[in-house]
This record gives structure tokens, sequence and C-alpha cells, in this order.
């Protein structure tokens, strides 16, 4: 028994199309054809369609599966690298979907990490610009001493953030003596903050660099006046006690 090109295409489960293409890449040799000029398909031409079909459906690209054995024969490296390639995917969409937990069980945007999802909520657009940038650089140690040190620092946080870019020196000189305590308790705390860079992964010059230039960007010249002062009166103290 012989079939037309629609009757074997229905067989197979696939479309008279897809028949056609196998011919044209070389997956399906042609048959002969009637005296009428119409293709008869035999048994070997079924066979080789259910292979090709059940190959391209457990996702082999085709262009791999004529390079691959016949059914009869054992799964080759192309199997082997489709499980490979398979099991890689179900890694990652179990940790998206892992993540995705922990986002909307904190209710956090999806532009944070999900380390950072349990207390997103709690920081300003600026701490979380800044963690994001700080995340790409730092080691995870060293990322997670930042996050740990979230809202040690209280209403006086609240105060710098709120702080005008005009603020006057006698504010900034005020705020900075008051930040001094309160970062002197978080280096004692969380000693890796003192030299967060240098267990980088990216290299602690170029983690350096990133830092800064996040710091100058995301911060009010204010801000900035009151870092720079604060880091002077730590330096001032650290010399003190020598």
């Amino acid at each position: 028994m012989a079939w037309s090109t629609p009757q074997l295409a229905e067989l197979a489960g696939t479309t008279v199309k897809a028949v056609r293409y196998y011919h044209q890449v070389g997956l399906l040799d042609l048959p002969e054809r009637r005296s009428n000029g119409y293709k008869q398909y035999e048994v070997a031409h079924l066979v080789r369609l259910l292979q090709i079909k059940r190959l391209s459906d457990l996702g082999v690209p085709l262009s791999e599966i004529a390079a691959m054995g016949r059914a009869d024969e054992e799964p080759d490296e192309a199997i082997r690298v489709l499980d490979a390639e398979l099991a890689a995917t179900v890694d990652r969409l179990n940790r998206v979907r892992a993540e995705l937990a922990v986002i909307l069980r904190h209710g956090a945007s999806a532009y944070v990490p999900p380390a950072l999802a349990p207390v997103s909520r709690d920081l300003s657009e600026r701490q979380r610009s800044l963690l994001m940038v700080y995340s790409t650089v730092l080691s995870e140690e060293s990322a997670e001493e930042f996050r740990a040190l979230l809202g040690e620092t209280g209403t006086v946080d609240e105060e710098f953030e709120a702080l005008p870019p005009d603020a006057d020196d006698a504010a900034v000189e005020r705020l900075a003596a008051r930040l001094l305590p309160v970062v002197r308790g978080v280096y004692e705390r969380h000693p890796r903050v003192k030299d967060p860079v240098a267990d980088s992964p990216r290299g602690a010059r170029k983690a350096e660099e990133t830092m800064a230039e996040a710091a100058v960007q995301l911060h009010n010249p204010a801000q900035l006046r009151v870092v720079e002062r604060m880091i002077a009166l730590l330096t001032e103290e650290s010399a003190d006690t020598r």
C-alpha cells in the first residue's frame, strides 16, 4: 500500500507543509512517483517521518536530527546534550519561581534583587538604587553586610534622606556629627563595611570606582558634603586614638 502526501502527513500527525520541508532539508527521502505524477509513500517513509516528529517533539533541532541515528539505535550525544540543556532550563525556571515567590511575599518591586525584597519597601529609591549597584560589584558576603545594616541608622538616616541639596554648612555639620556615632557602631557590628571591595569578584579597583560613581550620582550635593565631613571626623578620631 502507498500513501499520498496528505495521507502520510495525517498518519504521522503532522502537516503537508512539514513533510515538504523535511524533503527540502534532506531529512526525509523523496518517494517514487506514480504514473500520474503523484508521490507514493511507503512504510519506510512513514517510519522515518514518525522518527523525525518524535525527535522534534523532544526538542531536538532539525539541524541535528539528520546526524542522529534511527529509532532502533541507542540515544547519541545530541540526546544527552538536549537532556543537559533541559535540566539547566528546569533549574533556571525553579530559581525564577523561587525569586518571584519572595518578591510576591514581600510586595517588592520586580526590579529589586530577591535578597533585597524583605527590606525593599522600607528603603528610599536612592537606597534601593545604591544597593542594586553595589550588588553587582561586591561579593555576596559584603553585599549582605550592607543589607544587614539597613534601618540601623533610624531617624538620623531619615534626616539624611530628607536633606535638601542647598542645605547650609551648619545643617551639614550638625547631621555629620549626629551620624558619626551611628556609623561608628555600624563599623563595629559590620566590619566588612570598612573595606567592602577587598573580596570583590570584579576586582577591588573596579568595585571602588563603581561604588564611588554611584554615590556621587545618587546623592545630592548636601548629602555628599555630609558624607565627606563624616569621613573627616572619623579620620580625626582615628588619629587621636593613636
